[in-house]
């Protein structure tokens, strides 16, 4: 395989070769007009998900940047407010941060406790809690913390792992095509009975197209994957984080 990376490259450093002449003329463009059908499929395929990694990439940049500015403004408000039904008023307004699914699958679960002993969280003292009224579970609002923080992680891992398949797969579909263009290169080589680099140089250069445009696919793909990935470990913390200050506040109020 390298010694066709150097007849290629050494190809396009012969100063008396006439690209026009033999058969290099019309670019990158020119060289995937003249393959063949089947290096044209794995072009389209490269192309698919090349479109369809960098669509979720500006996706999922979009959506993160709304769930920070929604996380800032929701956190601001949960520290300021002296109620949970305060905090809960505005949980719709501020949905993409999920730190308010968090807070409501608590709010919920406190309300639900609460009200086997006729009392809510929308009254109360200026913590907006009755401090003499006990939960019955904390175990349970620790659980039902943890099931929303898993369901908003799940939300917020939607489609990133395309990405990783991106990354994966695209790499060995374009050396598939390389290795099927060289294939083709050495056919046209016995056909011709001719070992010129003005004959082998032109099958070689269609078939490393394929191989540039998998890593064309696949470097973005790994950039942000990984990009991705670690915003939604500082998120999945930032969540564990309010569910532990959520339980302390509920303990201090409710024990």
């Amino acid at each position: 395989m390298r010694t066709f990376y150097y007849y290629a490259f050494a190809l396009l450093q012969m100063p008396g070769l006439d690209a026009s002449e033999e058969g290099f003329s019309g670019g990158v463009f020119g060289l995937i007009e003249r393959s063949s059908v089947l290096s044209k499929g794995v072009l389209f395929l490269l192309l698919f998900f090349s479109i369809a990694s960098w669509a979720i990439i500006l996706l999922k940049l979009r959506q993160f940047r709304r769930v920070e500015n929604h996380t800032a403004s929701f956190r601001e408000v949960f520290r300021r407010s002296s109620k949970f039904s305060d905090v809960q008023s505005v949980c719709r307004s501020l949905a993409s941060s999920p730190l308010a699914g968090v807070f409501q699958a608590g709010y919920v679960e406190l309300n639900a406790q609460l009200q086997q002993g006729d009392t809510t969280l929308d009254s109360g003292t200026s913590t907006g809690l009755q401090t003499h009224q006990k939960l019955k579970s904390f175990e349970a609002l620790d659980r039902a913390l943890l099931r929303a923080s898993s369901i908003e992680v799940t939300k917020l891992e939607h489609r990133v792992s395309f990405l990783a398949t991106t990354a994966s797969i695209t790499p060995f579909i374009g050396l598939f095509g390389t290795v099927w263009g060289i294939m083709t290169a050495f056919e046209g080589i016995g056909a011709t009975g001719s070992t010129s680099l003005a004959i082998v140089a032109p099958g070689i250069a269609e078939a490393l197209v394929a191989t540039a445009a998998g890593l064309f696919a696949a470097i973005p793909a790994v950039y942000f994957y990984n990009h991705l990935t670690q915003k939604i470990k500082e998120l999945a913390t930032g969540m564990d984080d309010f569910s532990l200050e959520f339980l302390n506040i509920s303990e201090r109020n409710f024990s």
